[in-house]
């Protein structure tokens, strides 16, 4: 049946319902709203919604739960690196027993592909070493990321309902094709885990991977600044940790031998596959939505939270001795998840009238805001109780502060 119905205005024109151009598969409800505020979804003249204030009854603005899922930020200067590391802010490579190591790199993501035509430009690549001696039943590679606890009590997920969802999704490319895994572990108590099963991916052509989570009885988190949740992408794990008996999804207790299902060694025994990933999101509702951008700037903000580098800091200190220097230190640029881990990179020199060679620093007093260094300068030529700022004779000096997870 055909047709429509026409709510005229007294003044002539109206409001048009008219019947769906094809079959549906059964009565469709659509219900109106029950008092006079409320408001139906409607679309201007370009075809953008209005009258949204909510996406999968959460929050438009800063609705991922995972920090620089689009692989924009890279603070560390390393063009690349083969030790188990952070390369790309908040991505943690981890590996062991390989004969030759991997090695992570920001990649670019080429023109003509879908995630390029979504706004992607960059991925975390990892490009596979020699494996020489084959899949080793204790070999493991993964990609980390830790989303801070009080980030998922607030984030509006119920985690203890089990009709209260959290829906994951991320762009993947392997030069191999074949299965691969992502774990989603509780991090909280008895460890809990949630696996991702990719499928079948096509060799070279990115994929995207999208999953919808439940929550469960026994998740545990806590309004605090420690680990909450872990996301662990797997290009290959030895049967060590693997049992055919591990669950897809749905959360279960995980062991050290039941860490997901049994895998297939093709991508590790193959010399230089690559495995790349990007527009990683999480976000609370039953449905996977467009991956969220942030301004840069914020996305950076957000990972200065857990590592800055500051170049040729302008240290403040005073001289405690003619060998010795006391205090030397910067405000951060943004308030840290807690106090960080400092070290000073390449040479620094202090200024108190003379140049000053230093030739050991200790980060003696460190908070979320601040760090101060003491140190011992080459010779006894300073003047005790004189001001000293640093600076940086040649090349880059530089601090290096983490807190991550």
């Amino acid at each position: 049946m055909s047709g429509s119905i026409k709510l005229k205005h007294a003044s002539g024109n109206g409001v048009i319902i008219a019947a769906p151009s094809s079959n549906p598969s059964s009565d469709k409800t659509i219900n109106l709203p029950s008092d006079e505020t409320g408001v139906f979804a409607t679309k201007d003249s370009n075809d953008s919604l209005q009258n949204i204030s909510s996406i999968n009854g959460n929050s438009l603005r800063a609705r991922n739960l995972i920090d620089n899922g689009a692989m924009q930020v890279k603070q560390r200067a390393e063009a690349s690196g083969n030790t188990v590391a952070y390369l790309i802010d908040r991505f943690y490579m981890n590996f062991s027993g390989t004969d030759e190591a991997p090695t992570q790199s920001r990649s670019d993501v080429a023109s003509g592909t879908t995630p390029y035509s979504l706004g992607f430009r960059k991925a975390l690549k990892i490009t596979n070493g020699n494996q020489t001696s084959g899949a080793g039943a204790a070999d493991f590679l993964n990609i980390s990321h830790v989303i801070e606890s009080a980030n998922v009590v607030n984030s509006g997920w119920n985690y203890n309902s089990t009709t209260s969802f959290v829906s994951f999704s991320f762009w993947l490319k392997s030069s191999v094709s074949q299965r691969f895994y992502v774990r989603m572990l509780n991090l909280y108590g008895t460890l809990r885990v949630f696996n991702i099963d990719t499928g079948i991916v096509s060799a070279n052509t990115w994929t995207k991977v999208t999953a919808k989570i439940p929550g469960n009885a026994d998740l545990t988190f806590a309004d605090d600044n420690l680990g909450g949740l872990q996301f662990q992408f797997i290009p290959f794990y030895g049967t060590d940790y693997t049992d055919g008996s591990s669950p897809i999804g749905s959360w279960y207790t995980s062991t050290n031998s039941t860490q997901i299902p049994d895998m297939t060694s093709t991508w590790y025994t193959t010399n230089d596959a690559t495995f790349e990933i990007t527009g990683v999101q999480l976000e609370v509702g039953p449905k996977v939505t467009e991956f969220m951008w942030d301004d840069r700037g914020i996305e950076l903000a957000k990972c200065m939270r857990y590592y800055q580098e500051l170049s040729n800091p302008r240290l403040r200190g005073v001289n405690g001795s003619t060998t010795t220097f006391n205090r030397a230190g910067v405000t951060l640029l943004t308030k840290m998840r807690t106090n960080p881990t400092a070290a000073i990179v390449n040479t620094l020199n202090f200024f108190d009238g003379a140049i000053q060679t230093v030739t050991s620093q200790t980060a003696s007093y460190t908070t979320t805001e601040s760090v101060e260094f003491d140190g011992t300068y080459a010779t006894g030529t300073a003047t005790t109780g004189r001001p000293a700022i640093c600076f940086v004779t040649s090349g880059t000096g530089k601090i290096t502060l983490s807190a991550e997870l």
